[in-house]
């Protein structure tokens, strides 16, 4: 179906565009979360051993705590809310905002198959060096079922890839099952909806970002690609073992996760979007709106076999998120993981209030679920789903 969506003035959003960094530098905590999450933070980094953490609070489109803890780098420099760290999968959310501000304008239609937008089918492009670093979309011939994804689909995780084609057995890039069935988390499904944009609308999702989300909002230490000046204080990470992985300077746009940022930037793109200055109300609604069951007992491998019966039945995708049901009302989230990254963003509609967490140290994912209820109460989100069996700390 079409979905027709409130266009924002453009001298409105002029307004907004040279106040937004005065509004979202004043950083005021409440008496009640920031001495809770002063104690709690740094109790969670010696329990787990993690190194160095980030976290900030929004309300209703404002900054209400924004502190950064530990060590950047294996030299010990101090992690600051202007150091640069690796986003890792928040990237999608902030791409799905994107699409989102393309939907409201009439740009594209969420309900209808990408394969619309292309000048050639996606087999074709076996051929095209730039193409296939996107995806491998050879693997995709003689599978018609590609043509009837859409950008809804792609959103939701219900594309029918596996999470990338690398983790195929031969490296091919397949269907496993006909597109919109059921979730199963797929980076390359967002590659594919990139791919889309840029040959199909001829955009440039980087620079669109840039432009549509990052300079309006104050983000002035956050891209998709590498920049030079990212490397004056930049967060290295640490792996579960402890051991250092030094900062990987990404020099291609990546959609399903190429994004650097600093927890003050991220903390402006959450407020922005919570404040009602990056979506109408309309779109924000559907962002987090439940739209997909999820009846799987964990988020990864994303092609495990499905129950009948959802495992948590609160939990369905939403666009780029995930949405659930707890003690405070509807909320959703969204992860950022790598083999040293951990990072989560949990929101719950009870006061637009969010949490968010950039961790340069895996270790720290097990703190998560402490440090979330620290910051919101207990909210709900669905830790179990998320990251399995693991042992989360608590205080």
């Amino acid at each position: 179906m079409s979905i027709s969506f409130r266009q924002v003035n453009a001298g409105a959003m002029a307004a907004i565009s040279a106040t937004l960094a005065i509004l979202a530098s004043c950083v005021s905590a409440p008496p009640q979360t920031a001495p809770t999450l002063d104690a709690t933070i740094p109790a969670a980094m010696a329990a787990t051993g993690a190194k160095g953490l980030a976290v900030a609070v929004t309300e209703n489109g404002n900054v209400t705590y924004l502190r950064a803890f530990g060590v950047r780098n294996g030299a010990g420099a101090p992690l600051g809310p202007n150091t640069v760290m690796y986003g890792a999968s928040l990237t999608k959310s902030v791409f799905a905002v994107y699409v989102l501000l393309l939907a409201q304008e009439g740009k594209i239609n969420l309900d209808k198959p990408l394969a619309a937008y292309l000048p050639a089918p996606l087999p074709s492009y076996a051929s095209d060096a730039d193409a296939r670093a996107y995806a491998p979309w050879a693997g995709l011939e003689g599978d018609p079922r590609w043509q009837t994804i859409t950008a809804r689909m792609v959103l939701t995780h219900s594309t029918g890839f596996a999470n990338f084609a690398f983790l195929e057995p031969d490296g091919r890039l397949r269907m496993h099952f006909d597109p919109g069935a059921r979730y199963a988390y797929s980076g390359a499904g967002i590659m594919l909806l990139q791919f889309a944009l840029e040959r199909g609308l001829g955009l440039d999702v980087g620079a669109e970002l840039q432009r549509r989300i990052f300079d309006p909002t104050g983000m002035t230490m956050t891209s998709l690609t590498w920049r030079a000046d990212f490397a004056a204080d930049l967060a290295d990470g640490f792996k579960i073992d402890g051991s250092v992985e030094p900062h990987d300077e990404r020099s291609r746009v990546r959609a399903a996760g190429s994004m650097d940022t600093t927890i003050r930037d991220f903390a402006r793109f959450s407020a922005a979007l919570g404040g009602g200055r990056l979506l109408s109300d309309q779109a924000f609604a559907l962002l987090a709106q439940p739209i997909l069951p999820i009846r799987g007992s964990a988020q990864f491998p994303s092609l495990n076999p499905e129950p009948a019966r959802a495992v948590f039945p609160n939990l369905a995708a939403g666009l780029g998120v995930i949405t659930f049901r707890g003690p405070q009302g509807p909320g959703f989230y969204k992860g950022g993981h790598n083999d040293s990254t951990g990072n989560t963003w949990v929101c719950v509609d009870q006061g637009r209030r969010c949490v968010v967490i950039l961790a340069n140290d895996v270790r720290a994912e097990s703190a998560f679920p402490a440090i979330v209820r620290a910051a919101l109460g207990e909210t709900g989100a669905p830790w179990k789903w998320e990251y399995g069996a693991m042992a989360f700390w608590t205080p």
